[in-house]
């Protein structure tokens, strides 16, 4: 019977890891089991932190629309600022506005400005 060299699919397989783990410090990056450990524990938290990415970002909008709706305006804070927005039909959504409040104030004061005088002008047509 001929002799069957074996290995090269697990050489292969386990070259496949070390690639993705070059980057680990340690016996991360050399040992298998561990590099393997260590891989699935990577891939858990990238998954994990792809959706706490988006988290995060909505809540860094929502402080930094927050800050400059209180920043002049005595009383007015973020959710009453939203709920105006909604009310008045104007569709920006939270992203945009953050960009707004911070590259041009002048354009947030227009908006903010439209969501007031509309809110004037209801109030004076029900009285």
């Amino acid at each position: 019977m001929t002799r069957v060299k074996r290995g090269y699919i697990a050489r292969r397989r386990r070259k496949k890891i070390r690639l993705f783990a070059s980057t680990f410090i340690g016996a991360h990056s050399r040992l298998t089991r561990t590099t393997t450990q260590q891989r699935i524990r990577a891939l858990v938290s990238s998954h994990r932190d792809r959706s706490r990415k988006k988290r995060d970002f909505r809540r860094l909008w929502i402080t930094r629309i927050n800050a400059v709706t209180r920043e002049n305006r005595v009383f007015y804070s973020y959710s009453k600022f939203i709920k105006n927005l909604y009310k008045r039909q104007l569709l920006l959504n939270r992203k945009i506005l953050a960009q707004i409040a911070l590259s041009n104030k002048n354009c947030f004061d227009m908006i903010y400005n439209k969501i007031i005088n509309q809110k004037e002008y209801t109030n004076q047509i029900k009285e």
